[in-house]
């Protein structure tokens, strides 16, 4: 199936919890739409093969990140910016970055309440492709770092979701904030939500067996 194009070159932006599906997410999207995938962890993972996640280290991290988007974006190529932008300032800097290149921007918040992201955190394996080279994180580290998030502020424009729905639902979101933005055109848009079918209103207790008492309803 060939991917989605945007009408113009886009940053997207990634904010939430660890544990939250970010990667998970980017990685989806980058699959369904033409986006390159800025992925920190992985830039980190393979600059370092023993990740300090010192000041020192997050510098070169960030600034290799903001060199590769800001390339793509003067290429006329759009971004997903696969890290949590997680300050104010930060996405600032991202959106005047955007606005120099003339692209449009795009902050995606995936909320999830954090015990739910804690456990996730403590139950990544490193043999899967999303968690490789996620960073590992203790519930003090956690902790720490989810005091220094910055949620965006009522002067910013974001799109809000949960971390817990299935890919196809946050998808379709996504989907219809990009032709809300003129990012996608009406045919575009409406090939990849997702379309209500047959929805049976009552549960089926008769153990799979037809019960013609009971009716589907199709919503239109």
């Amino acid at each position: 199936m060939s991917k989605l194009a945007l009408t113009k070159p886009t940053l997207i932006m990634m904010y939430g919890y660890p544990g939250a599906g970010k990667t998970f997410l980017s990685r989806q999207l980058s699959q369904d739409i033409q986006i390159a995938q800025v992925q920190g962890e992985r830039i980190r993972g393979e600059l370092f093969e023993e990740p300090r996640y010192d000041k020192q280290e997050n510098d070169i991290v960030e600034h290799l990140m903001l060199y590769m988007t800001e390339e793509f974006l003067a290429a006329g190529i759009s971004v997903l910016y696969d890290t949590n932008a997680m300050r104010l300032g930060q996405r600032r800097e991202l959106r005047e970055m955007a606005r120099k290149a003339k692209a449009q921007t795009m902050l995606v918040w995936l909320q999830i309440d954090i015990e739910s992201a804690f456990s996730r955190v403590n139950k990544r394996d490193k043999r899967r492709a999303d968690d490789r080279f996620a960073m590992d994180l203790d519930r003090t580290s956690f902790e720490s770092y989810a005091s220094r998030m910055q949620n965006p502020s009522t002067t910013e424009d974001y799109i809000v979701m949960s971390g817990k729905h299935p890919y196809t639902t946050q998808r379709s979101a996504i989907i219809k904030k990009l032709y809300d933005l003129r990012l996608l055109d009406a045919a575009s848009s409406n090939s990849k939500m997702v379309k209500p079918e047959l929805v049976n209103l009552v549960p089926n207790r008769m153990g799979g067996r037809v019960d013609t008492s009971r009716r589907n309803i199709l919503i239109r």
